[in-house]
């Protein structure tokens, strides 16, 4: 289809390109901005007035419940392009987690049936993740893995955490690790602190995070290998990441959204909605979280999206399942955590778009004449409380619920597809 999208805030944080212009969409990619390319017809008009057009977001962490849950991608799909976003990373903790070349292949099938987001499948680092046997890496790149990965921590074995950094070193491929060392982080489901003392919750310590990095780095000064952190937590971790890239290991890294914004503090009552992993530290270590992402040694936001059912977080704070729901929360919360840094919209909207992007090495997250047509049209003004109601995804869990947000996609487009278009007055898809 060829479109226009008419007298909107164009923003390409890639470019640092900020201005009000015309946008034409023709065969899927970006045609021209500003002037219509010579003998060019559009067949749809979008006005895009008082809004702001950007390259859709890129999420890093969302799992979509596939393999596992039957039918849930779809509507995790629509959550995404509610959401503004048009690029989701998908873990491997699936059931049955993601170490076989045909469950890669279903699930990309089941991707495009969906028509929602481009999907970006992560395989698993070990077989079944259980941290003992390389898995099956190569093959899981030859059908679209992006990158592998050990979702809860780091095997037990350093020995075979050196030889799959060795291997994935030969063939260059991308590593992502999450910084948790199990054996110190035990049945820990608060950030060690004066909160979780107070409420007599078993505590993770930042030392969980920190001896995990101390590992992950000096394997990689010996093999070379290449490594995404994800996550991150705490601000002595942060610091040990800003010394590394001083280094020059090849190392980025990203940290859920509700971490640049909530503490343990925020825990109350023992509010299930805030039980999560990572769990939430202190003021301290959000302000180093904050700091982090302002100097880039953070180089990308996610929204570590993970949909639980209501029966899994009504339950004690020990007992609920981690995880929030956050695909349709995340742009709105880019949008505030920016503002109080008091930085440009572009670099603002940077974090979870072209970072993501450069992460994935990935030629989107960009609005450039010849890229992928993958944009979001959104409204920075539109106000918002966060309901179930208003949530496409199935699981309501979210520490915002009852929040009033700033910031809405309006309107999302994978590959110059309009793929959603919030009508006034319109309820969200929950097909």
């Amino acid at each position: 289809m060829r479109l226009v999208i008419r007298h909107g805030r164009l923003i390409d944080p890639a470019s640092n390109h900020d201005a009000v212009a015309d946008l034409y969409v023709a065969d899927g990619r970006i045609a021209s901005l500003g002037a219509a390319p010579p003998g060019f017809s559009a067949e749809r008009e979008i006005d895009a007035r008082g809004l702001v057009v950007a390259p859709g977001l890129i999420d890093l962490c969302a799992r979509m419940r596939e393999p596992g849950a039957e039918g849930a991608l779809r509507r995790e799909m629509r959550a995404a392009l509610a959401g503004g976003v048009t690029g989701v990373v998908c873990p491997p903790d699936t059931d049955p987690p993601l170490d076989e070349p045909g469950l890669v292949r279903m699930l990309r099938q089941r991707s495009r049936e969906a028509a929602g987001a481009r999907l970006y499948p992560l395989g698993a680092l070990t077989a079944g993740l259980k941290g003992e046997v390389l898995a099956e890496i190569e093959t899981l790149a030859e059908v679209g893995c992006v990158a592998f990965m050990q979702t809860t921590a780091l095997p037990h074995d350093n020995g075979v955490l050196l030889q799959i950094l060795r291997y994935a070193r030969t063939f260059d491929l991308p590593v992502w690790l999450r910084p948790v060392e199990d054996t110190l982080a035990g049945d820990g489901v608060a950030g060690a602190g004066a909160v979780a003392g107070r409420l007599g919750l078993p505590a993770v310590p930042a030392l969980a995070e920190t001896v995990a990095l101390h590992t992950i780095f000096e394997m990689q000064r010996d093999t070379g290998a290449r490594v995404h952190l994800c996550r991150l937590s705490s601000a002595a971790g942060i610091e040990l990441v800003r010394q590394a890239k001083r280094e020059g290991l090849r190392v980025s890294a990203d940290v859920a959204v509700h971490h640049a914004h909530l503490t343990d503090a925020d825990i109350g009552d023992f509010d299930p909605d805030l039980r999560l992993d990572p769990p939430l530290r202190t003021q301290r270590d959000r302000d180093a979280i904050i700091a982090g992402l302002a100097d880039g040694t953070i180089d990308a936001i996610c929204s570590d999206h993970a949909p639980v059912t209501e029966d899994d977080k009504l339950l004690p704070f020990g007992e609920a399942a981690p995880g929030a729901t956050g695909l349709e929360t995340l742009l709105p919360l880019v949008l505030k955590w920016g503002e109080a840094a008091r930085l440009p919209l572009a670099a603002t909207l940077a974090k979870v778009t072209s970072a993501p992007a450069q992460i994935l090495n990935e030629p989107t997250g960009r609005l450039a004449v010849g890229a992928k047509a993958d944009v979001v049209v959104f409204d920075p003004r539109a106000r918002w409380t966060v309901t179930g109601a208003e949530l496409v995804s199935r699981g309501g869990n979210t520490p915002f619920s009852g929040c009033e947000l700033l910031g809405r996609a309006m309107l999302t487009m994978v590959g110059g597809d309009v793929r959603f278009d919030r009508k006034p007055g319109s309820q969200p898809e929950r097909r």
